[in-house]
């Protein structure tokens, strides 16, 4: 860990420096506990904040929220973290049945030895939830009539012309119905967190109408390019995006859902600004057709990529036109399921006017 950059995580708008003890690695079922942060005091009166301590006949009692899918990091490997996890803290920890969802109970004769336990099962949540796949995205659809018709033209030219360029065939091509602008990728391990999630996409109806005057966005899609530095060796091929005005209003909306969602904590930045891009082309899809990998790196990764030969693509179809169309929505989109129209099912959306 670098100590001067430590890894900081944010429960309920306080920030954590996440302490490492031992390597951070851990088998499928065999899960460590992690030390608390640093100058957390089980006695100190500040380790009640942020949580809803209740005093009850027998003492004090805390439940917290936590999808049943992270049940295991509590408890850990024969249930060694969660009787750690007693032990320091001297209080009791209930947990559901894994695969129901439901509330971790913490029971102690102490409101700061119950207040210190939940903040620390959060650090272990928020850790792990880190080394989920991620669920959902937030993009913005192109999978318009015209430029699918504009994709279907652009792939049958580039399989005649191209074919026979060292890893170019028809299975990288991303499926037209799928065409998107991802935004942003988030971890919704249950119901709660989506309908939370849409909630959050709902609260920026204000700003983003605000950047779009209340009207769609006439967006252009043409041109093409390429990800990486070497044009022979290239794995992720895109289109470009932009609005026909000349504005960056689309790339303005972009980093404000962002930032919103970082600030919410369902969303971890990965870059300064988002980087927007429609992928036509991606190597991820050669051996995984269900693969989202228009996410900044964050598809399924599957082993032996093989890059292909870019280079007569970008020279003959470089300025390559898809088509223009009228852009009103933003998606919380499901990964790996679709609609009845090919797209990524949606759990919620807002429209630019």
């Amino acid at each position: 860990m670098d100590v001067l950059r430590p890894q900081l995580i944010n429960i309920n708008g306080r920030i954590y420096r996440r302490n490492i003890t031992k390597e951070d690695s851990y088998e499928e079922e065999d899960f460590s506990y992690m030390d608390p942060p640093e100058g957390e005091d089980l006695a100190a009166d500040e380790a009640c904040d942020g949580h809803c301590v209740e005093e009850t006949d027998k003492g004090f009692r805390c439940a917290i929220d936590v999808p049943s899918v992270l049940y295991k990091y509590i408890i850990g490997k024969k249930g060694e973290t969660r009787r750690r996890l007693e032990f320091d803290t001297k209080t009791s920890i209930n947990i559901p049945k894994q695969g129901v969802d439901g509330q971790i109970v913490i029971i102690g004769p102490r409101r700061a030895a119950v207040a210190s336990a939940a903040t620390r099962i959060e650090v272990l949540v928020e850790s792990f939830r880190k080394k989920q796949p991620f669920t959902h995205f937030l993009s913005f659809p192109l999978n318009d009539a015209k430029v699918q018709d504009g994709f279907f033209r652009f792939k049958e030219d580039v399989l005649q012309q191209c074919s026979q360029d060292h890893g170019v065939d028809g299975s990288i091509f991303q499926n037209p119905a799928k065409l998107h602008l991802t935004i942003g990728t988030l971890v919704l391990l249950n119901e709660s967190e989506v309908t939370k999630a849409c909630e959050h996409l709902q609260d920026c109806r204000s700003f983003i109408r605000e950047i779009t005057g209340g009207r769609p966005l006439s967006v252009k899609v043409s041109g093409i390019e390429y990800m990486n530095d070497d044009p022979a060796m290239v794995d992720v091929l895109y289109a470009k995006v932009n609005v026909k005005d000349g504005s960056d209003k689309l790339q303005a909306i972009a980093d404000r859902l962002v930032e919103h969602f970082v600030s919410s904590g369902q969303m971890v930045r990965e870059w300064d600004r988002v980087k927007l891009h429609g992928t036509v082309m991606n190597t991820l899809f050669r051996k995984d057709s269900t693969a989202m990998a228009d996410s900044g790196g964050s598809g399924r990764q599957t082993s032996g990529r093989e890059a292909f030969d870019a280079r007569n693509i970008l020279k003959a179809f470089g300025d390559y036109h898809f088509g223009e169309f009228e852009l009103n929505s933003v998606l919380l989109s499901q990964r790996y399921s679709t609609d009845c129209t090919g797209y990524y099912s949606s759990a919620g959306s807002v429209n630019l006017s």
